[in-house]
């Protein structure tokens, strides 16, 4: 039975399931937090637990300063999620939160700690491929708004309110500040298997730009996509879940 979406520290909101055989790490994307995933626990199987993680600056850490700096936000989020690395467990991010999901998980295999059963990236060019979208986060704040919605992710309700948007800027610019200025390092491979999803339609990350992750697992790999554009996910998130679903109990096995 799947107990209430608790937060258990400023990082950290748990869906506990007393009897999971897999714990699922949510990483959103630039702009959001813990709630992109709150529909997520019922959808999934009742054998998985979600852990959505919430960065300072979002949602009702808004009022934090948020971090701008990559490294500091991996080596900040593997003390985070240390405590909850028993059993087996997986990565999911979508955007740039699929970037800190891949870049934790590099950082654990480093230091030879617990490795992800398999990593779930969503909405991402490959890390050590040319950008494919034109960075967004040094243009003046009409631009970079007009940006966003063009985008998509913004609620109708938020991005029609210009006091909130104008609240929510200096954490939005940051989040994508964060992401834009992420730098890959060479490195071995990972050995997670790893399943990289996308939109039809994404022009941020076109199913070309998402295959050259494979060169970054000598685990299993493929490539899903789905219908719609950068944040597909809304709108596919029971055909997303099931997905996840499947191949986490696929591969707990």
């Amino acid at each position: 039975m799947l107990d209430s979406f608790t937060v258990e520290s400023p990082f950290v909101r748990r869906a506990r399931r007393s009897d999971h055989r897999v714990r699922l790490f949510c990483f959103p994307h630039a702009g959001a937090g813990a709630a992109a995933f709150a529909d997520w626990p019922d959808l999934l199987p009742p054998e998985v637990e979600l852990i959505a993680l919430q960065l300072p600056g979002r949602e009702d850490r808004i009022g934090e300063p948020p971090l701008t700096d990559f490294a500091k936000a991996v080596r900040t989020l593997g003390l985070t999620v240390r405590p909850y690395l028993r059993g087996p467990f997986a990565f999911f991010g979508h955007s740039g939160g699929a970037l800190l999901a891949f870049e934790l998980a590099r950082a654990l295999h480093r230091r030879g700690g617990p490795q992800p059963l398999h990593l779930l990236l969503s909405g991402q060019a490959a890390p050590d491929e040319p950008p494919v979208a034109e960075p967004i986060h040094e243009l003046p704040d009409a631009e970079f708004l007009a940006a966003l919605g063009a985008l998509g992710g913004t609620p109708r309700s938020v991005a029609d309110d210009p006091e909130l948007m104008r609240v929510l800027l200096p954490a939005l610019r940051a989040d994508f500040t964060l992401g834009e200025r992420y730098r890959y390092e060479p490195g071995p491979p990972l050995e997670a298997a790893m399943t990289v999803f996308g939109g039809h339609d994404d022009d941020r990350a076109p199913e070309h730009a998402l295959r050259p992750w494979q060169k970054q697992t000598s685990g299993a790999f493929r490539v899903r996509t789905f219908p719609g554009g950068h944040f597909y996910l809304n709108e596919q998130a029971a055909g997303l879940t099931a997905e996840i679903g499947r191949v986490l109990l696929s591969d707990e096995q």
